[in-house]
């Protein structure tokens, strides 16, 4: 059986459409296919930047085509040969297929709503349920730090006193620390401060690594804690980073490290 010349060109459309379809350019002969236009028009549409037009499509083709024709001519140029560009391909391809596999990883083994309780619960505990607003005078010795302790004792305003701290940071505002949790202080400071009422300093200098502190309670009010709605996402985020972690630890150690 044979083709007669206008059969054989319709046939060889028929088979040539598709392909063409396929593409959304060739150029010099290597082909963009439409699948890239389709997976940037996703990621666009997908953060809110535009939606889905012809206009964008005509757009990021013109882009593909312009990336496709630098492309070839660094290779040409012998680009991709360079030490250093081989070096980054291996540090992107490297990037790109572990960030598909922790993709996976917490799509697979997602933060329950449970998990996020718990860990709202343990900062609610760490927090505390009251806030202080605290100064503080930093000593190098601690009988420099007794010395302020008795001039206080004396009359001596604690404000003036907190011009020879050590920590300039908060010695021109006469020590202040600002309102705070006592979490967000080492334990030995904040205990040292808790104890106290409002209006007092401390009876005897608290040491820290930095030196020896002289601690005054401004002022005490309940704390103001976020609610677990408003910091859901948050919680959410730190204990997907968290499993993470572990599974990244738990990786390396099976692995063959030498």
């Amino acid at each position: 059986m044979t083709f007669k010349p206008a059969k054989l060109l319709i046939a060889l459309l028929v088979v040539a459409v598709p392909a063409f379809a396929q593409n959304v350019a060739v150029v010099n002969g290597k082909a963009i296919p439409t699948s890239r236009v389709d997976a940037i028009v996703k990621q666009v549409v997908a953060q809110g930047q535009q939606p889905d037009s012809p206009q964008l499509r005509e757009l990021i083709k013109k882009d593909l085509i312009g990336r496709e024709v630098m492309m070839q001519e660094a290779e040409k140029q012998g680009y991709g040969k360079n030490a250093d560009v081989k070096t980054a391909l291996e540090n992107a391809r490297q990037a790109i297929i572990v960030n598909a596999l922790i993709a996976d990883y917490v799509k697979k083994n997602p933060v329950s709503d449970a998990d996020i309780k718990a860990e709202y619960d343990r900062f609610v505990a760490q927090a505390g349920d009251k806030e202080y607003h605290v100064r503080h005078i930093l000593l190098g010795t601690e009988a420099e730090a007794n010395d302020v302790i008795a001039k206080i004792k004396g009359g001596a305003k604690f404000e003036d006193l907190a011009k020879q701290s050590k920590d300039t940071g908060s010695a021109a505002n006469g020590g202040d620390l600002d309102w705070a949790s006592p979490s967000a202080f080492p334990p030995v400071f904040a205990q040292a401060f808790t104890s106290l009422q409002k209006g007092q300093v401390t009876e005897k200098p608290v040491q820290t690594p930095n030196g020896f502190h002289v601690i005054k309670v401004d002022d005490i009010r309940p704390a103001k804690l976020p609610t677990l709605e408003e910091v859901k996402p948050q919680v959410a985020e730190s204990l997907t980073q968290k499993k993470l972690q572990a599974y990244q630890e738990e990786l390396v150690k099976k692995a063959k490290v030498q």
